[in-house]
Protein backbone atom coordinates (compact mmCIF):
# COMPACT_ATOMS: atom_id res chain seq x y z
CA UNK A 1 0.00 0.00 0.00
CA UNK A 2 1.10 3.53 -0.65
CA UNK A 3 2.94 4.76 2.46
CA UNK A 4 1.32 8.19 2.10
CA UNK A 5 -2.21 6.77 2.25
CA UNK A 6 -3.92 7.52 5.51
CA UNK A 7 -7.03 6.25 7.26
CA UNK A 8 -8.78 9.52 6.42
CA UNK A 9 -8.07 9.25 2.70
CA UNK A 10 -11.39 8.49 1.00
CA UNK A 11 -11.20 6.17 -1.99
CA UNK A 12 -12.52 7.71 -5.21
CA UNK A 13 -14.92 6.15 -7.69
CA UNK A 14 -14.14 5.61 -11.37
CA UNK A 15 -16.40 8.54 -12.28
CA UNK A 16 -14.65 10.88 -9.81
CA UNK A 17 -11.21 9.96 -11.16
CA UNK A 18 -12.35 10.17 -14.77
CA UNK A 19 -13.79 13.64 -14.12
CA UNK A 20 -10.65 14.69 -12.24
CA UNK A 21 -8.39 13.63 -15.13
CA UNK A 22 -10.73 14.76 -17.90
CA UNK A 23 -11.11 11.22 -19.21
CA UNK A 24 -13.97 8.82 -19.78
CA UNK A 25 -14.69 5.92 -17.46
CA UNK A 26 -14.14 3.69 -20.51
CA UNK A 27 -10.56 4.98 -20.80
CA UNK A 28 -9.85 4.13 -17.15
CA UNK A 29 -11.30 0.65 -17.69
CA UNK A 30 -9.21 0.14 -20.81
CA UNK A 31 -6.08 1.25 -18.94
CA UNK A 32 -6.82 -1.20 -16.12
CA UNK A 33 -7.30 -3.98 -18.64
CA UNK A 34 -3.90 -3.15 -20.20
CA UNK A 35 -2.14 -2.73 -16.83
CA UNK A 36 -1.77 1.05 -17.29
CA UNK A 37 -3.17 4.01 -15.43
CA UNK A 38 -3.21 4.73 -11.71
CA UNK A 39 -3.11 1.98 -9.11
CA UNK A 40 -6.57 0.91 -8.05
CA UNK A 41 -8.35 -1.05 -5.37
CA UNK A 42 -10.80 -3.82 -6.06
CA UNK A 43 -13.35 -4.02 -3.24
CA UNK A 44 -15.54 -6.93 -4.21
CA UNK A 45 -16.78 -5.96 -7.65
CA UNK A 46 -16.19 -2.25 -7.06
CA UNK A 47 -13.12 -0.38 -8.26
CA UNK A 48 -11.78 2.54 -6.25
CA UNK A 49 -8.73 4.77 -6.45
CA UNK A 50 -6.78 6.39 -3.62
CA UNK A 51 -6.15 10.10 -4.27
CA UNK A 52 -2.44 9.68 -3.49
CA UNK A 53 -2.16 6.94 -6.16
CA UNK A 54 -3.89 9.18 -8.72
CA UNK A 55 -1.53 12.03 -7.82
CA UNK A 56 1.49 9.70 -8.15
CA UNK A 57 0.25 8.58 -11.59
CA UNK A 58 -0.20 12.17 -12.75
CA UNK A 59 3.30 13.11 -11.54
CA UNK A 60 4.81 10.05 -13.24
CA UNK A 61 3.01 10.95 -16.49
CA UNK A 62 4.46 14.45 -16.65
CA UNK A 63 6.70 15.08 -19.64
CA UNK A 64 9.47 17.62 -19.36
CA UNK A 65 9.99 19.47 -22.60
CA UNK A 66 13.29 21.05 -23.44
CA UNK A 67 13.86 23.36 -26.32
CA UNK A 68 15.96 21.72 -28.96
CA UNK A 69 17.98 24.31 -30.81
CA UNK A 70 20.99 24.51 -33.03
CA UNK A 71 23.18 27.40 -34.13
CA UNK A 72 20.91 28.33 -37.06
CA UNK A 73 17.75 28.32 -34.97
CA UNK A 74 16.36 25.23 -36.68
CA UNK A 75 15.20 22.24 -34.69
CA UNK A 76 17.56 19.28 -34.71
CA UNK A 77 14.60 17.02 -35.38
CA UNK A 78 13.67 19.01 -38.45
CA UNK A 79 10.45 20.70 -39.38
CA UNK A 80 8.06 20.17 -42.20
CA UNK A 81 8.29 22.89 -44.85
CA UNK A 82 5.23 25.15 -45.10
Amino acid sequence: MNPRATKTERALTEREVADMLGLSVATLRAWRHRGKGPRFLRLGRSVRYLPSDVADFVRASAVDTTSVSSSDGESEIGELPL
